[in-house]
């Protein structure tokens, strides 16, 4: 019974991606942007936590809402075709109780905080759910995952300041046009494969020009980053760590030329290091400014 118990759990770890960090870590570094540049550097160890813990819910219950939106076409795509749910390993009847247990939990983690953050989880989960919904109707679903993605900078203002002031808008719109250029680099994995099953991405609708537009959408990344540098009061070492993100973004670049899966997976990897880069620079650029 236990032996049975634990390899549910396994393919629970699986649907939910609790074994690849990744995305929920996509979710939580523009979330302690926010959270340290609304506290002035000094956040509450409790809104730490419940955003740490809040992350890796909603970014699961994400990922199951997702494969549930995409059992059918998952067993087509190269890159998912072992997923549980499109294997059957998991049921659609598992996969909603889990989903509803992430979502309580991160429910729960809200109600420690203010009404305005309440609020604010709801518009949350709507984006989360609406995602994996959007790539059937819109070549832009990467701008709704950025929206989801990125809410949880508003919340983070919400929390500790109980209003989210225009400066918190400048960083939403940063790290949702940061969000469309690696689940680009994402899709980009999936390309063929989604043209042949007719699934709409960004990927697909840039083409042979998708190096040139996720370069261009990098350069305005970085505009808004030194842009939140001077709004926020930040030191030079703040900008010492933009010119670190820049030079990331040359490198995924680079990664991307041949537009081959693996590079283009690597490229999206890389972006972890960006987040990590500018959450330190952010930390540094607080000292004495």
């Amino acid at each position: 019974m236990i032996s049975s118990l634990l390899n549910r759990l396994k393919l629970y770890a699986q649907l939910t991606r609790l074994n690849r960090p990744i995305g929920w870590l996509l979710v939580l570094w523009p979330t302690l942007w926010g959270l340290w540049l609304a506290t002035d550097g000094k956040p509450p160890i409790h809104l730490v936590i419940i955003y740490t813990l809040g992350a890796i819910a909603m970014r699961s219950a994400g990922c199951v809402i997702n494969d549930y939106a995409d059992r059918n076409f998952d067993s087509h795509v190269e890159r998912t075709k072992d997923r549980v749910l499109a294997t059957g390993k998991v049921t659609v009847k598992e996969a909603w109780a889990v989903f509803a247990v992430l979502v309580l939990l991160a429910f729960a983690l809200v109600l420690l905080t203010n009404t305005l953050t309440l609020y604010l989880a709801v518009g949350g989960l709507v984006l989360a759910c609406s995602y994996p919904f959007m790539k059937r109707y819109t070549h832009l679903p990467q701008v709704v995952l950025g929206a989801a993605f990125a809410w949880g900078i508003p919340m983070a203002f919400a929390s500790a300041q109980n209003h989210v002031p225009q400066q918190a808008w400048l960083i939403y719109f940063t790290v949702v046009l940061w969000t469309v250029v690696y689940d680009t680099f994402y899709a980009m994995v999936d390309r063929d494969d989604d043209l042949r099953i007719g699934i709409k991405s960004t990927a697909v609708l840039f083409g042979d020009q998708d190096r040139v537009i996720t370069a261009s959408l990098q350069v305005l990344v970085i505009i808004g980053l030194l842009l939140m540098g001077s709004r926020f009061e930040l030191n030079n070492f703040y900008y010492l760590g933009v010119a670190a993100a820049a030079g990331l973004f040359i490198y995924q670049q680079r990664l991307i030329r041949y537009r081959q899966r693996g590079p283009c997976f690597n490229a999206f990897l890389n972006n972890n290091w960006v987040g990590v880069v500018i959450f330190i620079a952010i930390i540094a650029g607080q000292f004495n400014s």
